[in-house]
């Protein structure tokens, strides 16, 4: 399996308590990711959603999608969701979030390696372009949801310049 450790981070001007809600509200993905093609609860987990089970199904700028569940391992109110990926992906996600001022930062972190032969024959090759597709869904999904909030800006940091 080809592994990925993909970084992606998404500075939006809105409070961090709507930004945070939205996140947990995965159903509702769809109205604003625009390559989330579909949301489906498998289980809904304890009080703060650890256990909680999500199927996805997601679009990609190239021509493939993607199908995953996401079982939430970790969660701190307003900090922090971990979960494990399983599905044509496979390994966790982080997703940590900040506020400085008017300024939530959300911080995704992927250690995913792919399951379909197709895209591991290929990552030898193709490597910077199935990195360069993730990216450009996380921007769409910051974009999407600073447009759901109504944020007076967001900003995608490119990931050479996320520090680690």
């Amino acid at each position: 399996m080809a592994s990925y450790a993909l970084v992606s981070v998404w500075r939006i001007e809105a409070p961090l308590r709507q930004v945070w809600e939205a996140l947990c509200q995965t159903d509702k993905w769809p109205s604003w990711w625009p390559f989330v093609t579909s949301v489906e609860t498998i289980s809904c987990g304890n009080d703060l959603g650890v256990d909680a089970v999500h199927r996805y199904a997601w679009e990609t700028r190239l021509p493939y999608r993607l199908y995953f569940d996401l079982h939430t391992t970790r969660v701190k109110p307003m900090r922090l969701l971990e979960a494990e990926v399983n599905g044509d992906l496979q390994g966790t996600g982080r997703c940590q979030l900040y506020q400085n001022g008017d300024l939530t930062t959300v911080r995704y972190e992927w250690n995913v390696s792919t399951r379909k032969l197709w895209m591991n024959f290929l990552a030898p090759v193709i490597r910077p372009i199935f990195t360069w597709n993730h990216h450009s869904v996380m921007k769409a999904g910051g974009e999407g949801l600073a447009l759901q909030l109504r944020a007076h800006s967001f900003e995608f940091v490119e990931p050479d310049n996320v520090i680690s």
